[in-house]
């Protein structure tokens, strides 16, 4: 098994402020699946965003990520505890959690160690949950740009996993009973020019061509936005980022 890859330890600061937040509806849908509430696992947890409201319904979560920046950053809360260990070699006991949930970081997994693990750790029938999102969406010219930028300026510095993210995780394998929902998410925000720029800072293609080329690539980016009209410094645009999720239980 490789080594994990920790791309965001450098950047775990902005990763905490500009990171999007999963609507409440999302959690709502996945609680509606989960049976028991003891014991929570929120892998890669980053930031501690979905460890914090997983809290408010299970008796305990576990946090885990191999970014010791990350978890540094990550809220305390009485019935969080935070582990730092990769996703496919944990600490935790067998047949342990009710559910096991992985929000925007699957795709980095040594997928088969990972499975696995989850099984190992997972009580019978317990929900698995992985959530992702890929490009977001405003008006048709900014959309253009993005991609532009995404598929022209930065495209050679994406890690060859990102293909799992544009394929909507189609492409991770998901041995669990799978249920299908019924209706799609998304997490839709109101954005300043600023807010663009910071998220687009915490990309790991972005890291990877500052360490490569010493300049970054955003800032361009963001004054062509600018210059050409697309999107002002004082306009505030809708933003909308559509969810892949899959669910699925633990049959052992």
């Amino acid at each position: 098994m490789k080594e994990p890859i920790d791309n965001f330890s450098e950047q775990s600061a902005g990763y905490l402020k500009f990171r999007p937040i999963y609507p409440n509806g999302l959690f709502q849908e996945v609680l509606s699946h989960v049976s028991e509430r003891g014991l929570c696992w929120d892998c890669a947890t980053g930031n501690g965003q979905i460890a914090a409201v997983l809290s408010e319904d299970f008796e305990e979560v576990y946090a885990s990520d191999i970014s010791s920046e990350q978890l540094e950053h990550a809220p305390k809360l009485t019935n969080i505890k935070y582990w730092k260990c990769r996703a496919e070699e944990t600490p935790f006991n067998d047949n342990s959690f009710d559910l096991t949930i992985v929000g925007q970081a699957v795709h980095w997994f040594d997928h088969d160690h990972f499975n696995l693990e989850v099984r190992r750790v997972s009580k019978p029938r317990a929900l698995v949950v992985l959530i992702g999102y890929g490009l977001m969406f405003a008006d048709e010219s900014f959309n253009s740009a993005l991609t532009s930028f995404y598929e022209g300026t930065i495209g050679d510095y994406w890690d060859p996993k990102r293909k799992h993210i544009d394929s909507g995780y189609a492409t991770i394998p998901f041995p669990f009973k799978e249920i299908e929902l019924d209706r799609k998410f998304s997490i839709d925000v109101r954005w300043s020019l600023d807010q663009l720029q910071g998220y687009l800072g915490t990309w790991s293609s972005v890291r990877k061509f500052i360490r490569e080329n010493d300049s970054d690539p955003v800032k361009p980016f963001i004054d062509e936005l600018r210059s050409s009209g697309v999107w002002t410094s004082t306009e505030i645009k809708e933003v909308s980022f559509p969810l892949f999720v899959k669910i699925g239980r633990v049959i052992k």
